[in-house]
């Protein structure tokens, strides 16, 4: 048993129903901008997340000092 043309048609009308037309492309914007930045990621080699965090934590220590 195959699904039918008539069987999608009527999904995708009970999504629009439930979800409404700005909430579906709303969230097809959000998929396409992390979409884009995850391509953006991946062509920076320059940035690497676990120095980031290194030095998140090493300004978040000297901060912590200087409140004291």
């Amino acid at each position: 048993m195959s699904i039918g043309f008539w069987q999608i048609a009527i999904v995708v009308v009970l999504v629009v129903l439930l979800f409404g037309r700005g909430k579906i492309s709303d969230l097809m914007g959000d998929v396409a901008k992390g979409i884009k930045s995850f391509k953006k990621g991946m062509k920076d080699p320059s940035q690497d997340p676990s120095q980031e965090t290194d030095k998140d934590a090493s300004q978040d220590s000297d901060s912590d000092s200087d409140k004291k």
